[in-house]
């Protein structure tokens, strides 16, 4: 069973921020040499995450059980941002732990320093879903990354609101509302006009997903910032505030008020990659009408994904690159999403009956296993991401949230973006 994810952990994953916390526990000290003459002495093999990559302690505790020589401590910061903060300020200082997690958004930024991360073994190329490797490729072709969840995204949704709408409830018959952003937004103001209540969760949720169906956004793949005069980020901002405001009842996600809508009914779908399930079973337990539909306006989209990465200045490289390769391995992946609901980024785990099979008595018997699955195999465009790709989506995301709240106009948001993105 997918666990509840916490509140904590959702808003890391979403949103990666600067913050600062030393994590406890760095690599083996003097075991290095030792360990590398001998390949049976003890190792200790430190682990960073963040949130919850479904890593428990009897997960950890099988390769112990391969490898009697090896101990692993894991040190799991409570939020995403607070890993990266350390993270950078320790990159090179050989203050890592020996593997560290890093979530998708700060790949660019550590692009720039891949010749400090030991380099994903040739052997293992191909694992993964092709555009999913590409993330973590940097120029020279070297993989400094080895991927571990990914963030297909579906549509979850309300029945009995749907119902009351007078709009169909069948998984199927929800799919063919929203195959384009198009038929999304008119489903969703002919529900604001028929119930008076807003449709979708947040604003922000539609800024973000149309970002990440762009080829290029911010910066070009040749460095050349563009944002400000790239038509395609402006579109996608003038979409989200002129149809993704009005059907929206709220400007972000994360707030407690938007947590305890799940369960009081104030909105009747959301876009959800695989980890955004156990948000809304954790936050309406008791609520027995949310499904999924298996679709996604405009084909498809990712929404999230980490990788694992090994330090080159740590103690214990290669045994760290082997629990790194295991941890990110097909069967690892499936069992870690069973316990934490991040969805394999694997090509061989979809195979796996375990996760093929696997429905959601929460959401109705939703096939949820299949849905991710084919979701993931529906993206065709992942973004160009730059360097400074954070900070500018989080500015424009600022923009439309003073949209939505009368702050600013329309015009007025989008000339405060250019000129606060043009000082970076």
């Amino acid at each position: 069973m997918i666990t509840r994810t916490n509140r904590r952990a959702a808003a890391g994953a979403a949103v990666v921020a600067a913050g600062a916390l030393a994590l406890t526990g760095c690599g083996g000290g003097d075991g290095g040499e030792e360990a590398a003459a001998d390949p049976d002495a003890p190792v200790e093999l430190s682990v960073a995450t963040f949130n919850d990559f479904g890593y428990t302690d009897e997960l950890l505790q099988e390769y112990m059980d391969e490898h009697p020589n090896v101990t692993i401590v894991h040190n799991k910061a409570a939020t995403s941002d607070d890993a990266r903060a350390n993270y950078f300020q320790k990159l090179g200082s050989g203050g890592l732990s020996d593997i560290e997690a890093v979530e998708i958004d700060w790949m660019p930024e550590l692009m720039e320093y891949s010749d400090m991360l030991a380099p994903v073994p040739d052997d293992l190329k191909g694992r993964w879903l092709d555009w999913k490797e590409a993330q973590a490729t940097d120029p020279d072709g070297n993989l400094i990354g080895y991927g571990t969840d990914i963030g297909p995204e579906s549509v979850c949704y309300r029945a009995d609101l749907f119902a009351e709408a007078g709009l169909p409830t069948d998984p199927e018959e929800v799919a063919g509302l929203f195959t384009t952003w198009d038929d999304l937004f008119a489903t969703g103001q002919e529900y604001v006009d028929e119930t008076g209540k807003p449709f979708l969760d947040s604003a922000s949720s539609v800024l973000q997903a149309l970002i990440n169906q762009q080829d290029e956004t911010f910066e070009s793949a040749d460095g050349e910032v563009i944002a400000t005069e790239n038509p395609a980020v402006e579109d996608v901002y003038s979409t989200t505030v002129e149809k993704g405001i009005p059907i929206a009842a709220y400007p972000d996600q994360w707030s407690e008020d938007w947590y305890a809508a799940m369960a009081n009914g104030e909105f009747a779908a959301a876009l959800c990659p695989p980890w955004f399930l156990g948000i809304i079973e954790g936050e309406a337990p008791d609520i027995t009408d949310w499904n999924i539909a298996n679709v996604f306006p405009g084909g498809g989209g990712n929404w999230g994904g980490s990788f694992l990465t090994v330090p080159a200045d740590g103690a214990n490289v290669e045994a760290a690159q082997e629990l790194a390769a295991w941890l990110s391995s097909p069967e690892t992946q499936v069992k870690a999403f069973q316990n934490a609901g991040t969805f394999p980024s694997q090509v061989d785990a979809y195979e796996d009956p375990a996760l093929t099979d696997y429905t959601s008595d929460y959401f109705n018997g939703a096939p949820v296993g299949q849905i991710g699955i084919e979701r993931a195999e529906a993206v065709e465009v992942e973004p160009y991401k730059g360097p400074m790709y954070f900070q500018h989506r989080d500015a424009l995301n600022s923009a439309v949230t003073r949209v939505f709240n009368g702050t600013e106009s329309e015009e007025e948001a989008w000339d405060s973006w250019v000129d606060e993105v043009s000082s970076f």
